[in-house]
């Protein structure tokens, strides 16, 4: 299986990382046409969201954890036929009177990108998240039928 289809190259962990090291606003990407503040958010998203990607003879499965999300707030979507978006966000508890002491568990928005392989079947996926862990599952499609050789019939003239 080869990793950069599945959007785990090199180039865009180094890239991530670079943009992490910087700040948001700096004035130094902006005049050099540095990325965007909702790019950098979703880049910081994706580095921050871990997952583990299995291939099975029949399919391929994207397992993320997503802690203290429930199913409703997880959106899984296939966008331009062959990229696997996933995310959901984590908002922060409010409770009147109460006062954060210390604050370590991550909110924010959770997300990452896949670029499935072609034989990828984007009509049969279906996800579970099942304590705090989602699971997705794309179908792949059957290996194309070798093509039999086709008889035509001679005539006599």
């Amino acid at each position: 299986m080869d990793l950069r289809l599945m959007g785990l190259d090199a180039p865009l962990l180094h890239t991530l990382h670079q943009m992490l090291n910087e700040e948001d606003g700096s004035d130094a990407a902006k005049s050099a046409g540095g990325p965007t503040r909702t790019y950098v958010r979703d880049a910081k998203a994706m580095a921050a969201t871990p997952a583990d990607v299995k291939e099975y003879p029949g399919s391929y499965v994207f397992v993320i954890d997503m802690p203290g999300l429930k199913s409703g707030d997880i959106k899984v979507q296939v966008e331009e036929d062959n990229v696997l978006n996933i995310s959901g966000e984590r908002k922060r508890e409010e409770e009147e009177g109460a006062k954060y002491v210390r604050m370590e568990r991550r909110i924010g928005k959770f997300m990452r990108k896949f670029v499935l392989p072609e034989n990828a079947n984007t009509d049969k996926i279906s996800a579970v998240c099942q304590d705090g862990v989602l699971t997705v599952t794309v179908a792949k499609l059957p290996p194309p039928q070798p093509k039999k050789p086709k008889t035509i019939e001679v005539k006599i003239a």
